[in-house]
């Protein structure tokens, strides 16, 4: 239950500081201006690092306090997030910002112990780096990765799911491996990143910034060099592969300004997702694409982390050489990708059924089939607690309230209370199924939760709004995790079914999202569903 509340607790915090910080960030002019380098028109918040921070610290405080480690890597963090919230006040200069990423590096090697002093089969059996030629080795390999991340953050919800992706890879790693505290920070980052991806994916309301970007970049290298080096059975070459795609582009980018007489540091359009647009994407395209490279990356180093050190390497720089290849030809053959493969064709198709009244049709289903599986999963509860029935009552009297003199304020209160019952339900559902299973049959129950995510998917594509929910890249991510994450291949976790709970909480969240964004104010069957539901839990805890 510990990491689920992880990754719970930060991500209502996330959601919820976005939207008081982008107005404070408006007020204060906090804002990331247009330019030509940058591909976005309008001022746009740039505080979404310091939401981050915030829904990243509180779990990770309330488990974890006391831990060497975690203290070293909160005080390293703090630094960033402090050089990074003035440069995005102050807009410092690089040197500057150089000074606090080093002085984080130094935090974290010191204080927390994290160095790279082993390199596995690609030396002697035994052979440990000295402290003299480890502790710079370290602070460059830290600093670099971090400014990678930094780099990558050129498209909406790029850097974020990029990071999404590595911190699930080690947040998992971490409990096969029993490295606790790793995996509560793994997991509350990225909690801390899904809350944020909500507001940054295309087109985005609110950027990280260079709090976020570095923040994300320097905790993912930290947690992945503290769990692969010193007494680990995993390849210290899992790093590399794990964020090897924006090391690639920022080693690319560099070598390229340089070859051209230029600066490294002078930034330009020649990163690989300005290369994806050059090629006639667009930014959404762009940005899936390299999500889906990432996830190839991530799945390479997961099978082959028990596998020779030189089998990862040899493939990392396959993978390079792969990548710089295409690039290099379609730059030098001027590639454009006509619009006429898979996804021109159903831009067009959904196009053609967005005149149609086919949203009204699907609508429906999945606002019923919501309610109904919530319904369905309070009935197969176990025992609830006095106080938890207590509480929805109370929750179903403040909904009154609000729809008898407040009605302006009843989706969103509607909205927070199914965030916060959604999580109890699934959990001690999940847990107590095997009891009603003779009522429901398992792959029904199951079925319902694809048939959810499938309509979700539909509806959001088929909208005419130009506000709300819609579909972007993130809705990749929700799949991908959805998918992924009952199927993997640990035993305790199938026992413990944290999988299954995290996926089915997070379909039932984007319905929530998808059904409040398309209902356009008609909340009766969403208000009557939730007074249902809070009942049913309310008498099943007395009784």
């Amino acid at each position: 239950m510990i990491f689920l509340s992880t990754l719970l607790t930060s991500v209502l915090l996330t959601a919820l500081a976005v939207p008081i910080l982008s107005r404070l960030a408006l007020r204060y002019s906090l804002v990331d201006l247009p330019n030509e380098r940058k591909v976005h028109t309008q001022p746009i918040p740039r505080v979404g690092g310091l939401a981050m921070a915030i829904g990243m610290v509180a779990p990770v405080v309330y488990w974890l306090g006391g831990d060497r480690f975690v203290e070293a890597f909160l005080a390293a963090a703090g630094v960033l997030v402090l050089f990074g919230l003035l440069d995005d006040c102050l807009d410092l200069a690089p040197g500057w910002k150089f000074v606090g990423q080093v002085t984080a590096a130094c935090i974290i090697i010191f204080a927390g112990g994290v160095r790279i002093a082993s390199l596995g089969m690609l030396a002697p059996d035994g052979f440990l780096l000295p402290g003299w030629l480890a502790v710079p080795i370290t602070i460059f390999v830290i600093v670099g990765v971090t400014n990678a991340i930094n780099l990558s953050d050129g498209l909406d919800g790029l850097a974020g799911g990029i990071s999404l992706l590595s911190l699930c890879c080690i947040g998992y790693l971490a409990y096969l491996e029993h490295h606790t505290s790793i995996g509560i920070i793994a997991l509350s980052l990225a909690g801390a990143t899904f809350g944020f991806l909500r507001y940054n994916t295309y087109p985005a309301t609110i950027f990280m910034g260079d709090v976020g970007s570095q923040l994300l970049g320097f905790s993912t290298i930290t947690l992945a060099l503290s769990l692969t080096q010193g007494n680990s059975p995993l390849s210290p070459m899992l790093p590399l592969v794990i964020l090897g795609f924006p090391i690639l582009d920022t080693l690319t980018v560099m070598f390229g300004r340089m070859a051209r007489g230029r600066s490294p540091f002078l930034a330009d359009k020649t990163h690989f997702h300005h290369a994806l647009l050059g090629l006639g994407l667009h930014q959404t395209e762009s940005v899936m694409m390299i999500y889906l490279i990432q996830v190839l990356l991530i799945a390479m180093a997961f099978v082959l982390r028990f596998y020779p050190d030189s089998l990862l390497l040899a493939g990392y720089l396959a993978f390079c050489c792969t990548v710089l290849l295409l690039f290099s030809r379609a730059r030098a053959n001027q590639w454009q990708l006509k619009r006429m493969g898979p996804l021109a064709v159903a831009d067009a198709f959904f196009s053609r059924l967005r005149d149609t009244p086919l949203i009204k049709y699907l609508f429906r289903p999945l606002e019923l089939g919501l309610i109904g599986v919530l319904l369905l999963t309070a009935f197969m509860m176990g025992e609830i607690p006095v106080s938890a029935s207590l509480a929805a009552l109370a929750a179903a009297a403040g909904l009154l309230v609000l729809a008898c003199f407040r009605s302006h304020w009843l989706g969103d209160g509607l909205k927070l209370t199914l965030y916060l019952v959604i999580p109890l339900l699934m959990y001690h559902g999940v847990q107590h199924f095997d009891e009603v299973s003779q009522l429901v049959p398992v792959v029904v129950y199951r079925l319902s939760f694809g048939i959810l995510a499938l309509l979700n998917i539909l509806v959001s594509r088929l909208t005419k709004r130009n506000h709300g929910f819609q579909g972007t890249p993130l809705d990749f991510l929700v799949l991908f995790i959805a998918l992924v994450a009952p199927n993997l291949p640990e035993s305790d976790i199938r026992v413990y079914s944290l999988g299954v709970v995290a996926a089915k909480i997070i379909i039932c969240y984007f319905s929530c999202e998808v059904v409040f964004a398309e209902s356009r104010g008609d909340l009766r069957r969403m208000m009557l569903g939730t007074l249902t539901l809070l009942v049913i839990l309310a008498v099943r805890g007395i009784l």
